[in-house]
């Protein structure tokens, strides 16, 4: 009976601090060349993101909306592009996420593309210690500076993480408070189906863990994700979702769409399966795109998905939910 209670305790402290959410809106877009992404933060919560979270259990603060320095004259540097943008605006989030997670939350970013991740996961890791990743994408996003072709920054933002590959990251203006925070040990890919040469060769090289969409169909995603949780160590966990890793049929409103990606069944399994594990501990939701939507439809299909996705993360079930307190009405 008292290792019963125990027990009970331990798992209502656990859906407790699972069930306390911090969301910070990064409005940026610089890691990338196309307008309208930095309007997805407002976009998520018009469509009642905060409120759907708050039905369902959650404790939710809003931490608003950070404001980032447009750097003037922000020449490329080695080839890549709006770097000390970039440098300052993810200093700005790590300090912005390191306080969320301080506050006793989990922290959700949203982006914004995904350059945020740099300064999403460094602020994680400063605040909680070692995390493991999921990092669910269409693509990489593992480049360094030198080997990208396109120069934006989006694309890189692993290589600015992973201690293995500091020796490649060459110093970078307002980069300096950046130091590396991920083994590539503790990192995971689903999703992949657009991955550059040279991203492919550092993958191989690291011997990094990925699901690429071949993996997804031939093992399934429930296969996916139990082999992803017994590979992980059981630090805290760090989503970070590119709505493009979803099919752009059902999300076609983002910056580098992919076809034959997640269906939306896929993408809302992986959120529920890591929220059940109760070592989530932030999430990023990146690279909507209202803009880039052909029709309303479009947009709405998007923003909406995204917005399922995170409500799978803090224990939204698809078989229906109470809350743990409800009770029928007396007649």
């Amino acid at each position: 009976m008292v290792l019963s209670a125990v027990l009970v305790t331990s798992t209502k402290e656990k859906l407790s601090m699972l069930h306390s959410v911090g969301i910070i809106g990064a409005p940026f877009s610089k890691g990338q060349p196309k307008d309208g992404v930095e309007c997805a933060p407002n976009k998520l919560r018009a469509a009642g993101l905060l409120e759907r979270l708050q039905q369902q259990g959650c404790a939710v603060k809003d931490y608003g909306n950070l404001t980032f320095e447009n750097v003037a004259l922000d020449e490329p540097v080695k080839g890549s592009k709006s770097v000390r943008t970039v440098g300052s605006a993810n200093q700005r989030l790590s300090e912005a996420v390191k306080a969320v997670k301080r506050d006793g939350h989990t922290a959700v970013m949203l982006g914004g593309d995904h350059s945020l991740a740099i300064g999403s996961i460094h602020g994680h890791t400063a605040a909680v210690g070692p995390v493991s990743v999921v990092w669910v994408d269409a693509h990489a996003d593992i480049h360094t500076p030198l080997s990208s072709n396109t120069g934006n920054i989006h694309g890189q933002p692993m290589s600015y993480l992973l201690y293995e590959l500091q020796s490649k990251v060459p110093p970078l203006p307002n980069f300096s408070w950046m130091k590396p925070c991920l083994s590539s040990r503790d990192l995971v890919y689903i999703g992949l189906r657009d991955v550059d040469p040279e991203e492919h060769y550092i993958m191989k090289l690291l011997t990094v863990k990925a699901f690429s969409m071949t993996q997804v169909d031939q093992l399934g995603v429930a296969r996916v994700m139990e082999e992803t949780c017994d590979y992980l160590s059981k630090k805290p966990i760090h989503l970070s979702y590119d709505i493009d890793a979803i099919d752009p049929s059902v999300t076609p409103a983002t910056g580098t769409p992919a076809v034959g990606g997640l269906t939306y069944r896929e993408g809302i399994y992986i959120t529920e399966y890591l929220c059940q594990t109760g070592l989530l501990s932030a999430v990023d939701m990146v690279e909507v795109n209202p803009l880039r939507g052909r029709t309303e439809d479009d947009v709405h299909s998007t923003v909406s998905t995204a917005v399922d996705l995170l409500l799978g993360c803090f224990g939204r079930r698809r078989e229906g939910n109470h809350l743990p307190d409800y009770s029928l009405p007396e007649p």
